[in-house]
């Protein structure tokens, strides 16, 4: 997957002239792999991807952000049938409807209501999804935002200057100590606080913690 950065973007944030290509390519690949680990989130844009997700719940969350929807990205969602039932086809504002990341299939008040079958045997409660849901749309960023490149090459910038993860270096009569809150578990502490941060602020994504 393409990087959320450049090694160019990365050479003017650390100022200092020309850096090795390879190396500069190699830090921005993982920072972007260790942003991407800690959202739980893709953030380049696809296109048309299909997953299916657990549903008996009234509102369904599509997993990457941000959806994309219009005429050249439709959205599709399928309520697939279980136990010999059908797959039912939906159609939003009739059906369900969406916002932001967000399928509402229906209001608790519309449970009882024996007159709307929405789609799915009246057996089951009628403002809950199927078990099973499969759902084809496109997400992320055609340009990825600022401050997500900014986050990455914060650890970008960690990766190139210290790819093993040293505490110190020592040459000869040189010594460097590393700060601690720049390594390991501690980096990814501070990615996932910035990107939180970010998320909150523009709900343009949501970090998703639980391992």
């Amino acid at each position: 997957m393409t990087a959320l950065a450049t090694p160019a973007q990365l050479t003017a944030r650390l100022h200092r002239g020309a850096l090795d290509a390879d190396a500069a390519q190699l830090a921005v690949d993982h920072g972007s792999g260790l942003v991407r680990a800690v959202a739980r989130q893709q953030f380049s844009f696809v296109a048309q991807e299909t997953v299916i997700l657990s549903g008996n719940e009234r509102v369904l969350r599509l997993p990457e952000r941000p959806a994309v929807v219009d005429e050249a990205n439709p959205l599709a969602v399928v309520e697939l049938g279980d136990f010999g039932s059908i797959d039912i086809p939906l159609i939003e504002a009739r059906d369900y409807r969406r916002i932001g990341n967000e399928l509402t299939r229906g209001y608790p008040w519309w449970w009882n209501n024996t007159q709307r079958l929405m789609g799915y045997p009246r057996t089951r409660p009628l403002g809950i999804w199927a078990p099973r849901v499969q759902v084809t749309y496109s997400h992320g960023y055609q340009t990825i935002t600022d401050d997500v490149v900014s986050v990455v090459l914060d650890a970008a910038s960690v990766l190139y200057d210290n790819p093993t993860g040293l505490r110190s270096i020592s040459i000869d009569d040189y010594s460097e100590t590393k700060a601690s809150e720049v390594l390991g578990a501690a980096m990814v502490d501070g990615i996932r606080v910035k990107l939180g941060i970010l998320g909150r602020r523009r709900r343009a994504f949501s970090i998703r913690t639980a391992i």
